[in-house]
């Protein structure tokens, strides 16, 4: 499956398709295009727009895009779904969503001004919803509660 959405890709353009290879298809291509050419380009290349007003893959609601995909896609991870409620709040600026949103926000703008490349930038973004999901599966009960001696 090809997926298509707007240049320069924060929050939900990353989580979203982190979602898609790593439980939906894993074959799965990203493209990235000026916002005013996602659906133009989409069906010249018979790519599913996503993260974009008019799409069926968007926000609904409170919810953002990497809701929608979680519940289309059955996706019952416990993990997923905290997972979803960091990425909401991220996407959304509701960090009291859960305390992780306003750091995932600032690790992706981070990203951004770092990375110009979308290709690049999804790559790197990608490493860190692996260790996101890592950590909301196996560490999240764990503490960082190191005392200097």
């Amino acid at each position: 499956m090809r997926w298509i959405t707007r240049e320069r890709p924060k929050i939900d353009r990353i989580a979203c398709p982190w979602a898609i290879k790593r439980f939906i298809d894993s074959d799965a291509e990203f493209i990235y295009v000026p916002k005013e050419a996602v659906f133009e380009q989409a069906e010249k290349l018979s790519a599913i727009p996503y993260d974009i007003a008019g799409a069926e893959y968007t926000h609904y609601g409170k919810e953002c895009t990497f809701d929608y995909i979680i519940k289309k896609h059955g996706l019952n991870d416990p993990a997923i779904h905290l997972m979803a409620l960091i990425v909401r709040g991220a996407d959304t600026d509701d960090f009291d969503l859960a305390p992780q949103a306003a750091g995932l926000w600032a690790i992706s703008a981070g990203l951004s001004y770092n990375f110009k490349n979308d290709q690049e930038m999804l790559a790197i973004g990608m490493k860190v919803y692996d260790a996101l999901y890592s950590w909301a599966k196996y560490w999240q009960d764990e503490k960082h509660n190191w005392q200097p001696v």
